[in-house]
């Protein structure tokens, strides 16, 4: 069949975690540098829809195309591996530790930032004919999402940081949901549809992405947009991350393992048999 039960698609997210733990340093680096770099491009896809037809929409509904890519082609983000990574460990593969697990998510953090940072780079070179003239009206609005998702939060203060940090948890909710779509089944039309629901829904409700950000707002610096470095880690990237791998690991990645790997009794244990 085509579609994998929840049992078999939950065992193929555990093997996936286990495999990534053990991946040497330069295919992990390697394949997280493509996934940053081909999620940009489709994250600029999406603005320039947005910029060229007036509707969210519709960039919306075109930005899982690189998602649906880079997974098909085996690539990986972190958000996907904050999920997948730990459920190795919490199954007690063989080899796995602690320290394995925050490895590779420290090889994926800096490739796909990587990945992301050359696009950004050429986004901004393209936008602005070498940087001769201020940006065209894509990379203008670029630049505005840099300054609306850093100085709008640091407006509202704690608030604002509590804000930033839960819209992290909701993306990877989504996000790891879409990750799982890509085990599902075994046709790519259906692994493509698995994925694409779950991403459209988190780019069309804004929800925060750590590495959709390593995009945007490395960008917006470079088109000369008004905030700083330390205002795009500490008001955006660092507390978006620590968001994206509670969202991913308690709403998708415990809930599965926990319900369809560690499963409870299916009925409850007669009292006489017990005693």
């Amino acid at each position: 069949m085509a579609y994998l039960a929840p049992a078999e698609f939950v065992t193929k997210m555990v093997d996936a975690g286990e495999a990534k733990v053990f991946m040497s340093t330069r295919d992990t680096v390697i394949r997280a540098y493509m996934a940053g770099a081909i999620l940009a491009l489709a994250a600029w896809m999406a603005v320039t829809i947005n910029i060229n037809t007036g509707q969210p929409l519709a960039g919306a509904l075109m930005f899982p195309v690189g998602f649906s890519m880079l997974y098909l082609l085996g690539f990986d983000l972190l958000t996907g591996v904050f999920v997948l990574a730990p459920l190795a460990l919490l199954d007690k593969r063989p080899g796995v530790t602690t320290g394995g697990v925050l490895r590779n998510w420290g090889l994926v953090f800096v490739g796909n930032f990587l990945g992301a940072l050359t696009v950004a780079f050429m986004m901004a070179y393209v936008t602005t004919f070498g940087f001769t003239q201020d940006p065209d009206k894509v990379g203008t609005a670029i630049g505005n999402v840099g300054e609306a998702r850093t100085l709008g939060y640091a407006a509202h203060g704690l608030s604002g940081m509590a804000t930033l940090f839960i819209r992290g948890m909701l993306c990877n909710w989504m996000v790891s949901t879409g990750v799982v779509g890509a085990m599902i089944s075994t046709s790519v039309p259906g692994k493509v549809i698995a994925m694409w629901m779950p991403i459209f829904l988190f780019f069309y409700m804004v929800f925060e992405h750590s590495v959709v950000n390593m995009f945007l707002f490395p960008a917006g610096l470079m088109l000369h947009a008004k905030f700083s470095i330390m205002d795009y880690f500490i008001w955006n990237e660092i507390p978006t991350a620590l968001g994206n791998l509670v969202g991913g690991l308690a709403f998708t990645g415990l809930t599965l393992y926990t319900t369809h790997v560690r499963t409870a009794p299916k009925r409850p244990i007669p009292v006489r048999a017990a005693a």
